[in-house]
């Protein structure tokens, strides 16, 4: 297909596609959607060769949230049934942390509902990242807080932390309509005060919302002038107790689609499978590991996702091998401070982090449980999948041993 051969010789360029190539990309068919996979799997083993960065969750604070965003199970109004907590104590989020580096996590994601941090609330977070990072050594630390005043990235970096996470979720010209809270603009200038402070930058993007192709693609293009290290794709899990409880709009075929066009667009940066693929992607989970280079792993914000084992087992099975504490993520040409502006790329790699599902502000979709009820139904490919959203019971804020 020519289309794929341009966007294959596009990608090893660093060259951007146009915006009718990126929709062509999720135009095409279930017939060629094999032939999808293997083009951009090109790209990215080319910049990234097999390996896949694991991350970790860790939600310090759950629920509660005063901010509207629809898609969220921490949302002001929720009806769902998650667990609520206040703030974990610097030792309880550090042994947390220990055990995604346990089960072999470059990067810790600390993640805490609510519109943004207080002057407080960075002294509390700034206090677990240098505790997480004494116990932890050579951890990477990615915060997840919701939106930035002056100042607090900076506060941050000192403490530690590598990276800040904050997603725009959805194009601009949608984004009222799942949020009234705060506003799109909002959202990028805390990404900017991110970059601007020097912490590694990463945002992504919800899908299956209802949005548009068109919408996926303005996101993603926005992404790339933005700017971030990494992208995560969160695929939306409508939890019960949500205003998008009903949408079911993901198929497995679709979630590859979305997956490498945003490889396509940005060919270098590191793009992750959040919150959503055990329900969305389901059996075919491995072929999205040709798209993207990097997992959460384990267990979400307030839901559950595949076991951890299982996750190590499945990246080992396709052929590709965990990234090591001693790998940089970075192609070379991005290790030094990444590429800005006129370097071919737009959004380049590095840090991870990707907070995705129930987190606020920073939130994005939930994810779920990849264990079907036993005796379930036979269901058709495109049935909602209920039977894979279940609310995180274990891990933080509870007694019971995280999944990791």
């Amino acid at each position: 297909m020519d289309l794929l051969n341009t966007l294959v010789d596009k990608g090893l360029r660093r060259e951007l596609p146009t915006r009718e190539e990126a929709l062509a990309v999720l135009a095409t068919t279930d017939d060629d959607l094999l032939d999808v996979v293997a083009a951009a799997g090109k790209v990215r083993r080319h910049w990234f060769g097999r390996r896949v960065k694991l991350n970790y969750l860790v939600n310090l604070k759950s629920g509660l949230c005063p901010e509207d965003c629809s898609y969220c199970s921490q949302r002001l109004g929720s009806k769902a049934d998650i667990l609520k907590y206040t703030w974990l104590k610097p030792d309880q989020a550090s042994e947390a942390a220990a055990a995604g580096v346990a089960g072999g996590a470059k990067r810790v994601c600390l993640v805490a509902s609510g519109r943004g941090p207080t002057d407080r609330d960075v002294d509390r977070v700034s206090e677990t990242i240098k505790t997480i990072k004494e116990q932890n050594e050579g951890v990477e630390v990615c915060a997840c807080l919701g939106l930035l005043s002056d100042g607090q990235a900076d506060r941050l970096r000192d403490a530690g932390a590598d990276a800040y996470n904050h997603n725009l979720n959805t194009s601009e010209s949608t984004y009222g309509d799942i949020t009234s809270t705060h506003t799109y603009a909002d959202r990028v200038d805390t990404v900017r005060k991110a970059h601007a402070a020097g912490l590694s930058a990463c945002s992504g993007l919800i899908a299956g919302m209802g949005e548009s192709d068109a919408d996926l693609v303005d996101v993603v293009f926005s992404l790339r002038e933005l700017d971030p290290d990494s992208v995560p794709v969160n695929f939306l899990i409508p939890m019960e107790g949500t205003p998008l409880a009903t949408e079911w709009h993901l198929t497995p075929q679709r979630c590859l689609r979305i997956l490498a066009m945003v490889r396509f667009v940005c060919p270098d940066v590191e793009v992750r499978i959040a919150g959503g693929r055990e329900v969305h992607l389901r059996s075919m989970q491995p072929l999205a590991l040709h798209l993207a280079n990097s997992v959460f792993l384990g267990d979400y914000l307030t839901s559950e996702g595949q076991a951890g084992r299982a996750d190590l087992d499945m990246i080992a099975d396709a052929g590709f091998e965990v990234e090591g504490a001693g790998d940089v993520t970075l192609p070379r040409h991005r290790a030094g401070g990444g590429c800005h502006g006129d370097d071919a790329g737009g959004c380049h790699e590095g840090a991870a982090g990707g907070c995705h599902e129930g987190g606020g502000v920073c939130g994005s979709a939930p994810a779920s449980s990849s264990a079907s009820v036993p005796g379930a139904a036979p269901v058709t490919a495109d049935a909602p999948r209920t039977d894979l959203v279940a609310v995180r019971r274990r891990g933080a804020g509870t007694d019971l041993a995280p999944n990791a």
